[in-house]
């Protein structure tokens, strides 16, 4: 059925995985430091926080990613002009990758900053009672608290974030959608390679969402309902 496309459909889930993995790590980097931001009681870090977790979740992804791949590689080949020096292209997967961990982490940050203010405050004044110092405190008593209850919005993100992959398509990465349009031309039968990326999709997703289901049971091993 797939005339000798498996083996190149294949190498494009390679590529969308490493995408999707790699985006969740920059999200997640940014997620965090959003978060912590955003709870700061400096005016600067809490309002530029603010501004990034807002106006990146009111403008549409493939917006995004456009302006990031074209219109960053203008202004940075326009300001390499200006200093004499030659102009670069943009790698494509380090676009993608970047794109969209910058987009996701502004969804994390809200996700963090929930589950940090859903940890009671007399967790940090019980560490500081027996003499721990704040670092500590977030680290062996906040910390695993708040990643319990984190976890279910983090699940979802990483399922947006999953299909999102898809739109690295537009700037020419060659990931599994590229490649499937790709096949789809060459055969005549765009809809037939649609559904097996549809299906690849949805068994990414449904093997993550079970995996993620069971580290929030393992999580909260112990925990009474009444106290999710």
């Amino acid at each position: 059925m797939l005339e000798g496309y498996t083996a190149y459909i294949v190498a494009g889930a390679s590529t969308t995985l490493k995408i999707a993995l790699s985006s969740l790590a920059v999200a997640t980097v940014l997620g965090l430091v959003g978060a912590a931001c955003r709870l700061a009681s400096h005016p600067l870090l809490n309002r530029s926080a603010e501004a990034y977790s807002t106006l990146v979740r009111g403008v549409p992804d493939l917006v995004l990613m456009l302006l990031v791949f074209y219109g960053g590689q203008v202004a940075a080949n326009s300001l390499l002009e200006s200093l004499g020096l030659p102009a670069v292209d943009f790698d494509q997967f380090i676009a993608g990758v970047l794109t969209l961990g910058f987009i996701y982490g502004a969804y994390l940050s809200e996700t963090f900053r929930g589950a940090l203010l859903a940890v009671p405050r007399g967790q940090w004044e019980a560490g500081w009672a027996y003499g721990m110092s704040r670092p500590r405190v977030f680290l062996r008593v906040v910390l695993p608290q708040m990643i319990r209850l984190a976890i279910p919005g983090y699940t979802n993100n990483w399922l947006v974030l999953t299909k999102a992959t898809a739109l690295v398509s537009v700037i020419g990465l060659q990931d599994m959608m590229y490649r499937a349009r790709e096949a789809g031309a060459a055969t005549r039968e765009p809809f037939t390679y649609l559904l097996v990326v549809g299906a690849v999709y949805l068994m990414i997703t449904t093997v993550s969402l079970l995996l993620l289901r069971a580290l929030e049971r393992r999580t909260s091993a112990g925990v009474r309902m009444g106290e999710m």
